[in-house]
């Protein structure tokens, strides 16, 4: 497929899709998502046909493709986009379709202002700074200078992570407690740039197994596809606290922690020595050898 367009690689991949997660295809699904007309989705078609012949058959009754009992996919379709796709909608904000089957999903509790998000992500890509009034816990209110890095999303809610001219140090910044944001001519300095963040910069695997504590080992095996004697989670340092929290991953050093909810214990805690945000870990304490 190396010889066809992007735009041409686009429509068969949501040929691809739609055989592969939902069993059948239109034409008009094809035009209502791409904008062309019904020669241009039998053409489509059938280039698909050239690549995977044996992956869709013609139900003459109902004028549908359906998946053939030998289909296989000819694309790499993503867990978590094929997820989305499926529950919240096709496409874009130009051309989308609506979600595609019938799902639940929690509720996010902590919206954030899209203005204030697109300021964020402008001085990430142009490595611009950014003026912000920001919420903390510990100190309130206040004018802050950052240089946006990346989006960091903890499971629960969204942080920039930045350059802080105030503290004069990388930090996370909760879009959720942005109120104001506005993009300065002045660009980041050398140091404030991402290349210098440490935590970020760093990565640590993480040895994740059942925990001890829990009766039916296997059931855990299976529901976080642990082989071998532990799940190994490569991650940047900055994030390493954020992932244990939201996984309620007990990080003691003798699996101390009670409860249902704790069904996987860190092995090697030892790891997070000089991980910053690892005192968010559920359980973890600085050992006295460490210091």
């Amino acid at each position: 497929m190396d010889s066809l367009s992007r735009s041409q690689c686009e429509r068969l991949a949501f040929i691809d899709f739609r055989l592969y997660f939902l069993g059948e295809l239109r034409r008009s699904d094809i035009s209502e998502k791409f904008g062309v007309g019904p020669a241009g989705a039998t053409r489509d078609i059938a280039l698909y046909r050239k690549y995977a012949a044996d992956n869709l058959v013609f139900d003459q009754t109902k004028k549908i493709y359906r998946s053939s009992i030998v289909f296989s996919p000819i694309f790499s379709h993503s867990l978590q986009r094929a997820l989305g796709a499926l529950t919240e909608g096709f496409g874009d904000i130009v051309s989308s379709l609506p979600p595609q089957i019938n799902c639940t999903i929690p509720a996010f509790l902590n919206d954030f202002d899209i203005d204030n998000l697109s300021t964020v992500t402008r001085a990430i890509k142009t490595g611009k700074v950014i003026q912000i009034r920001y919420l903390s816990k510990s100190s309130g209110w206040s004018e802050r200078e950052i240089i946006p890095s990346a989006l960091v999303n903890s499971g629960k809610r969204w942080h920039v992570r930045a350059y802080d001219r105030k503290r004069s140090e990388f930090l996370d910044f909760v879009l959720s407690r942005i109120s104001e944001s506005r993009l300065l001519e002045d660009c980041s300095a050398r140091h404030e740039t991402i290349e210098n963040d440490d935590q970020w910069n760093r990565w640590v695997e993480l040895h994740l197994v059942p925990h001890p504590g829990q009766k039916c080992k296997e059931a855990i095996v299976m529901d976080y596809g642990i082989t071998g004697k532990s799940l190994r989670i490569k991650l940047r340092a900055a994030v390493a606290g954020y992932y244990l929290r939201f996984w309620n991953v007990d990080c003691t050093m003798d699996y101390s922690l009670g409860g249902l909810e704790y069904d996987l214990w860190l092995s090697n805690p030892l790891e997070l020595y000089g991980v910053k945000n690892a005192l968010i870990a559920p359980g973890y304490v600085v050992q006295v050898s460490q210091v």
